[in-house]
């Protein structure tokens, strides 16, 4: 079955004609052109990726995204005009997975899909061999299950992870007791998209803080290392 993409973007001319080049390589493409026809798109059944645009007509993307973020488990990409490092920090911040700026070519856009889809796999997803996956990490008082891509906390709910986030536990769970580089996280998640002294790192890692730490004032399980990067105490 094709995974799905709903592509949020007001310009009826680009969302066309990055729906037909999505299509064209086997994605199920749907389009809204303001958030109240994405929520209407996702009410009749949530996609795999939102490609939403953050210039929108009333509600903007930043918005959607908070929203996207608190009640689907969905990847998202935003696109803005080129330049807007602010939005785009904003926009990490809120739980987007990845970023693109316009004007954009369809080539790296359809990169970034793969890519960012690569990382979240399905939950409830079994091995080979039919049983139920359970390759856990402990990740401070939470277990990372490493098979299906799930956070599971304290008292055995799931937490909500982004597939950027997940990358980095993991390569933190790879990795224990060992002071890690923004560069080298950037390589170790496959991230290179991204310069080694972006903010994306200090975002998700901050992100990640609020999730697994008992106090991410002062973390205890992914701990900073100033001047050097983080390491992840187990």
């Amino acid at each position: 079955m094709p995974e799905r993409i709903l592509i949020v973007e007001d310009d009826r001319e680009i969302r066309e004609s990055v729906c037909d080049y999505l299509s064209g390589h086997g994605y199920a493409c749907s389009q809204a052109g303001d958030g109240k026809a994405m929520r209407a798109a996702i009410a009749e059944g949530a996609p795999n990726l939102v490609l939403l645009d953050l210039r929108l007509p009333g509600e903007d993307g930043l918005s959607l995204a908070r929203w996207l973020r608190d009640n689907h488990d969905v990847a998202i990409i935003m696109v803005t005009a080129a330049g807007e490092v602010v939005d785009r920090v904003v926009g990490l911040e809120v739980g987007a997975d990845d970023y693109l700026a316009k004007p954009f070519d369809l080539r790296e856009l359809l990169a970034r899909v793969k890519s960012v889809l690569r990382r979240g796999a399905p939950k409830g997803e079994k091995r080979s061999d039919g049983k139920a996956a359970t390759k856990r990490v402990a990740i401070g008082a939470c277990q990372l299950d490493l098979d299906t891509h799930q956070l599971i906390g304290r008292e055995g709910e799931e937490i909500p992870l982004t597939g950027m986030e997940f990358d980095l536990l993991r390569v933190f769970a790879e990795h224990p007791n060992r002071v890690l580089s923004r560069d080298q996280l950037l390589t170790l998640t496959r991230n290179r998209e991204w310069e080694p002294f972006d903010r994306s790192i200090d975002i998700r890692i901050a992100r990640l803080r609020r999730k697994i730490e008992a106090d991410p004032e002062k973390p205890r399980t992914i701990k900073t290392v100033r001047g050097a990067g983080y390491i992840f105490i187990p």
